[in-house]
Parts: structure tokens; C-alpha cells; sequence
């Protein structure tokens, strides 16, 4: 009885409900989009000569379809899971985890072999 509305008849408080939730979701629609229209997409980072060779590695292995870098720094917080830097070129081994979650992706790190989120990497 104190909220503004709590006079309102119910029929009509539920139509204001909708409505501004039509309004917030049109808003985020919006908002989704100019976000994705002005971010840039990650650009390649330089390797370095021990980056070079572990490429090469993991392109041997695995094939050159296979590889992907890393697009922000990643902190592994489950077991199983990579810890990896910025840049780092990693191979794809399977596209979804133990329990078929395909958000997160078993890859070769050139060593350690764990899941990483499949968000934060793009083809190589």
C-alpha cells in the first residue's frame, strides 16, 4: 500500500508491467546491438620466438584448421581448467566438455592439455 502503484486496479498494474519490460527489453536489443556494431573485434598478436615454435608444434600435431588464440586473459578456476595469457595460441582437441557443455573446449596448450571457455578464442 505504500508503493506508488499499490492503488492501482490489478489488471491495470500488471499492463504497466508489461509494458515497461516490452520498453527495458527493446532498450537491450538496442544496446546489444550498438555493442556489438562499435566493438572491434580481437586483432592477432605478435608471437614471440618461443610462442613461434610451440605454433609450429601444436601445427604439426594437430593441423593448421586446428589452432586458436586467445583473446583475453584466462584464470582456469575448476580443475581441469587453463590458465593462459592474452595472444597464446592454443589447438583445439575437442569442442565440449566431459559433461557436453560446448561453452567450454578441450585444447593443447604445447604441454598442458585443459578446458578453457570456447569465447575467449578465435581461429588462428
Amino acid at each position: 500500500s505504500q508503493m506508488p502503484h499499490g492503488h492501482m486496479p490489478l489488471p491495470s498494474f500488471w499492463k504497466m508491467v508489461e509494458d515497461t519490460l516490452q520498453q527495458s527489453g527493446a532498450q537491450l536489443r538496442t544496446f546489444c546491438q550498438t555493442f556489438e556494431t562499435v566493438t572491434p573485434s580481437p586483432v592477432t598478436q605478435p608471437l614471440n620466438p618461443a610462442e613461434e615454435r610451440k605454433v609450429l608444434s601444436l601445427v604439426s600435431k594437430h593441423g593448421p584448421d586446428k589452432l586458436y588464440q586467445v583473446t583475453s586473459n584466462i584464470s582456469g578456476s575448476k580443475d581441469l581448467d587453463l590458465t593462459l595469457q592474452r595472444g597464446q595460441i592454443v589447438a583445439l582437441l575437442q569442442s565440449v566438455d566431459t559433461k557436453g557443455n560446448t561453452s567450454r573446449w578441450l585444447v593443447d596448450a604445447g604441454g598442458p592439455r585443459g578446458f578453457v571457455p570456447a569465447g575467449k578464442l578465435q581461429p588462428y
